[in-house]
């Protein structure tokens, strides 16, 4: 099987994409800079997961301040503006606000390497595609009916401000548009767009899931 990758603030998440809802509002100057607004949530369980074998200070995932900013540490570009974590019966949810200095700020953030964030263009037009998921054939009834359980209720939700008009498309791994994909949400032109989906469509996606948001 094709490894499964999801995009994740701060790293990108494994096992299997990891349990996990994600929400990222990006708001994008005239200049190129702005702010991301992220909350997320973390199943409690794989929390305890990336804590065995006295892994305590390294989670899988970013859960606290500390994590954020020992990873802004080596990004000049950005800054904490706020943070927040709480928890309920289920979830470590995570919330946190910070500045980019510029495009290529946010995309270090996101992700260093570029393999699943990429931009051509500048601040005044350009076009930015994040990999939501690179792909996957599931030929496992068992692993999809996991996947199915572990990804219930959680969704990645990703939306853009531009200064002017801005536009979304949905991609496959080829760069071809993509059908509708269940349950889903798109708001493809205006000033603000946004595209949201069930957590196991995107693990689940045979050809890929990439967002492109172009001004």
């Amino acid at each position: 099987m094709k490894r499964i990758t999801v995009i994740m603030p701060l790293f990108f998440a494994v096992l299997l994409g990891s349990c996990f809802g994600l929400n990222a509002d990006i708001s994008l100057n005239p200049d190129g800079s702005g702010t991301i607004a992220l909350e997320y949530r973390v199943s409690r369980s794989l929390d305890a997961l990336g804590r065995l074998d006295g892994n305590e200070r390294w989670n899988t995932i970013p859960v606290g301040r500390a994590d954020f900013e020992r990873t802004l540490d080596r990004l000049p570009q950005m800054r904490l503006v706020s943070f927040s974590s709480t928890e309920d019966e289920r979830d470590i949810i995570v919330s946190a606000r910070l500045e980019f200095l510029s495009v290529y700020g946010l995309l270090e953030f996101l992700d260093a390497s570029g393999r699943r964030a990429s931009f051509a263009g500048n601040a005044g037009s350009g076009s930015m595609v994040l990999t939501l998921s690179e792909g996957a054939a599931l030929d496992s009834p068992e692993l999809s009916a996991l996947l199915a359980a572990i990804s219930e209720g959680y969704s990645v939700g990703i939306s853009m401000s531009f200064p002017g008009t801005g536009s979304l498309a949905v991609l496959d791994s080829q760069g071809q548009p993509l059908a509708p994909i269940p349950s889903s949400e798109i708001h493809p032109s205006g000033r603000r767009v946004s595209g949201s989906f069930p957590l196991y469509e995107v693990l689940t996606s045979a050809g890929g899931i990439s967002l492109q948001f172009s001004w």
